[in-house]
């Protein structure tokens, strides 16, 4: 029944560079219904562990997208669009998506109390912020010819070893 609001969102997704300087938020946004929705549609509750998870995406996704969205500087001024290190440049741009990834990081923390989860999440989670602190490292304001290893390759791997640590945790629980 909610499903009509995800597509809104994530089909709204693309235009919303025309409009606001918010469309990594708003990307984000649409990625973090999954957890909620998906929870939602198999338990017909709400409750506080899926919000928390989908926080988690919501800034973690916008912490990405943004440091993707660097290098589209120069078309979206040219083009008018709005983006996030259009407006405030690359060094800004960084540090807002640091602090981004740094709240996904103090949520990942508290799924993990919330959820009551063992060893195994906190040894994922513990990866999950190395990887997320390394694409900070690795991407500067002077030098973004590691966006792609940043965006792409660390992304993918710290969801994927996340997720399978959480699940190993969950299945031995």
């Amino acid at each position: 029944m909610l499903s009509p609001v995800a597509l809104v969102v994530i089909l709204g997704y693309s235009l919303t560079k025309r409009f606001t300087w918010l469309s990594h938020i708003f990307l984000g946004m649409g990625l973090a219904l999954a957890p909620i929705g998906a929870y939602l549609a198999v338990t017909a509750r709400f409750e506080l562990l899926p919000l928390i998870y989908s926080f988690i995406v919501l800034f973690w996704v916008a912490g990405f997208d943004i440091l993707y969205s660097l290098q589209d500087i120069e078309f979206d001024r040219s083009e008018r669009l709005k983006s996030l290190p259009a407006r405030l440049g690359r060094t800004k741009a960084l540090i807002l998506s640091s602090l981004f990834h740094f709240i996904a990081l103090v949520l990942v923390a508290a799924g993990g109390i919330v959820g009551d989860f063992n060893f195994l999440y906190w040894i994922g989670a513990a990866i999950f912020a190395i990887l997320l602190c390394y694409e900070h490292i690795i991407v500067k304001p002077t030098d973004i010819s590691r966006v792609n290893l940043a965006f792409a390759t660390m992304n993918g791997m710290a969801s994927v070893i996340f997720a399978c640590f959480v699940i190993a945790d969950l299945y031995l629980k």
